[in-house]
């Protein structure tokens, strides 16, 4: 915990696209426990507590702090861990700050995606009396109302509960301030990036209409509705939000598609294109995203160094059919006959004569159907 950045959890590879997550009033960073490591596959994710929630200090806001305090916050944490500019998805008044950031800071955000929330939480009436019911009594009897509030009947996730009682009371009615003052439809329209609305369909505080608002009025908005999520989805439907985010963020399996076809050429990717089947498709989707749309996608190397190490690696473990298909990359990505053989003679100190001699043999009968 520190007194000037709010608490977070980073996951995923550093050289990732940054994807900020941002969470529900009365929860921490937690309510992403079951989507945060499967988004981390292919983005650097950087969940973050609100003030006085998990292991954020309750003092970085105050009395009638608002939604822009909260952006504020957030962009400062993007700044101290070197991030500009970055997909954002939250839940509630952690999607609340999202629509906020995408109004006010476009420069910042490349794509939105708001859970469960509204551009207005129904008039600032209930959100003042919560708030003063809360710096009157804590927050001990509000908990005791939560699964109602956040899930569908029969339904509970403990820990979050035990964050809503947890939670600092001044700090969240800050934040119960900051929703009664939240109202930006008249600025929805501005909204450039691409957007995706999720709503819970059981959701009795922002309920699918609130989303379809949204969605109706940000040019090419995309919304899902969930059956059988309430408000806090991410935690009651992980799944299906995985599915939703995953495809609203899917620039990774497009771009990677393109990566593969410019590098192992559009005939050897429609062979395996048509040789796919429900059984494969999954591994097929993985390669996509995550060899060819984060690996050979990262400017750390060029596509001639990948190459050269691609080589060396299915030389090392004898992987004769894949290292034919390579050798052809290579010639694509600019390496000579000449350079490649110069790495299959280095392979030959490191990986042992044997498995040169079979990888010269292997690349030069793909030379010479090159030559032919």
């Amino acid at each position: 915990m520190t007194d000037t950045l709010l608490n977070h959890r980073a996951e995923g590879p550093a050289s990732a696209p940054p994807l900020l997550l941002g969470p529900s009033l009365g929860t921490s960073y937690a309510l992403w426990d079951k989507v945060a490591p499967e988004l981390s596959l292919t983005h650097r994710v950087i969940r973050w507590d609100l003030p006085g929630h998990g292991g954020s200090a309750a003092g970085l806001i105050g009395p009638g702090a608002s939604v822009g305090d909260l952006a504020d916050l957030v962009l400062a944490l993007a700044d101290s861990l070197g991030v500009e500019r970055f997909a954002y998805a939250g839940v509630s008044l952690g999607g609340a700050v999202g629509l906020h950031l995408a109004v006010h800071h476009p420069q910042r955000v490349s794509s939105l995606a708001v859970i469960c929330s509204s551009a207005h939480f129904n008039g600032s009436k209930p959100w003042q009396e919560r708030a003063a019911l809360v710096r009157g009594e804590g927050l001990a009897s509000l908990a005791e109302s939560a699964d109602a509030r956040w899930f569908t009947p029969g339904f509970t996730v403990p820990e979050l509960v035990q964050d809503h009682r947890d939670a600092d009371p001044d700090a969240y009615a800050a934040c119960c301030d900051a929703l009664a003052a939240f109202d930006l439809r008249e600025r929805l329209s501005e909204i450039a990036v691409p957007a995706l609305l999720v709503a819970g369909r059981e959701d009795p505080a922002t309920p699918p209409a609130h989303l379809r608002e949204i969605a109706d009025a940000v040019p090419g908005a995309a919304l899902v509705e969930i059956p059988g999520a309430s408000h806090l989805a991410p935690a009651q439907c992980p799944e299906a939000v995985l599915t939703a985010l995953r495809a609203h963020l899917g620039g990774g399996a497009r771009r990677g598609m393109e990566v593969r076809r410019e590098v192992l050429g559009d005939a050897h990717v429609d062979r395996a294109q048509a040789r796919q089947t429900p059984f494969t498709a999954r591994f097929q989707d993985f390669i996509s995203r995550y060899a060819w749309g984060e690996i050979w996608t990262d400017p750390t190397l060029s596509r001639r160094e990948r190459s050269m190490i691609t080589l060396t690696a299915l030389v090392a473990h004898g992987h004769y059919d894949e290292l034919a298909m390579h050798v052809r990359a290579a010639r694509r990505n600019g390496l000579t006959p000449e350079e490649i053989g110069a790495v299959l003679l280095q392979t030959a100190v490191y990986c042992g004569v044997p498995a040169a001699n079979s990888a010269f043999a292997t690349a030069q009968r793909v030379l010479a159907e090159e030559e032919g």
